[in-house]
């Protein structure tokens, strides 16, 4: 894509996928100057189909976008620069994005919505099928099954118990600890055992056909499909180089107008809530865009 015509914006949006394309909406529908610089690698990029968004339902991840970024740039206020940003600073004149290509940008506000990047567990099998009949938000996936055979695969010791709990409402669900061989304290596996869910000790060495479990011991477990939660961390260290606040989840600290801590620079999408839902991400989005311009007029208190 051509370069931009100018380096200098009222704000600079990193991360062109739903949750910065929404700020980015409500700036240009501002009169603002704004430029969005995507490295095209959205979180949910392996998805087929995505579900719980309002008007978009079971239609595909690409095409919902692509819809988004033809009506975004239809503003002549709007540039697109299609570039990973690597360095941010900020000083008394606002702040300077550097990217991969040696190009670099300045803006009076920032907006991060560059979101996280999934780290799946090291079993054979899963990250092919990612996305596809591996999954980890039943919001978006879980209805499609028909109640059908779902398998939870406990990646760590935490959380895996409430995964397989929530579940429950979408289908048969067998709980394979994996990673957490000690397993629930008494009275979660009460609940477990309460809502029906099977449980299996034994470590997953691979995973085959569309969703079958391979476990170490030889024993094939066949389903439906499987859910994970996978550790997620941030995809660009631009909240670290500026300073920014994080969660102990992860995820970069915001107040109720998605501020950071740093003035001046917003967040939302997955790098500000880790939520992994596009209708959660365009209304971050659109609140972060609407507070950024207040800011820009100051009007924005903290």
């Amino acid at each position: 894509m051509t370069p931009p015509s100018t380096t200098s914006f009222d704000v600079i949006v990193v991360g062109g996928s739903y949750a910065g394309m929404s700020a980015a909406l409500q700036l240009a529908r501002a009169r603002r100057r704004v430029l969005v610089i995507d490295n095209g690698a959205p979180r949910n990029l392996p998805a087929e189909l995505a579900h719980g968004f309002l008007g978009q339902d079971g239609q595909s991840p690409a095409r919902i976008s692509a819809q988004a970024r033809a009506e975004l740039l239809a503003y002549p206020s709007v540039s697109w620069h299609e570039d990973q940003a690597t360095q941010a600073t900020a000083s008394d004149a606002g702040f300077r994005i550097d990217c991969a290509s040696g190009q670099c940008f300045r803006a009076d506000r920032l907006v991060l919505a560059f979101g996280v990047r999934d780290e799946l567990p090291d079993i054979d099998g899963v990250a092919e099928r990612w996305g596809r009949s591996v999954f980890h938000c039943p919001y978006c996936h879980g209805y499609e099954l028909d109640g059908g055979r779902i398998g939870v695969v406990a990646c760590s010791r935490e959380g895996a118990d409430q995964q397989a709990l929530l579940l429950t409402d979408w289908g048969q669900v067998t709980l394979f600890r994996h990673a957490d061989e000690d397993g629930p304290d008494s009275a979660m596996a009460e609940r477990l055992a309460e809502r029906g869910v099977a449980v299996e000790r034994g470590r997953v060495r691979r995973i085959s056909d569309t969703a079958t479990v391979e476990l170490a011991d030889g024993r094939r477990v066949v389903m439906d499909a499987l859910f994970i939660a996978p550790a997620a961390r941030l995809s660009s260290p631009l909240a670290e180089q500026l300073g920014c606040e994080r969660e102990d989840g992860g995820c970069i600290t915001t107040d109720a107008a998605k501020q950071t801590t740093v003035d001046g620079v917003f967040a939302c999408g997955d790098a500000a809530r880790m939520a992994g839902s596009i209708a959660l991400a365009v209304g971050e989005g659109a609140l972060a865009g609407v507070a950024a311009h207040r800011s820009l007029l100051g009007l924005l208190e903290r």
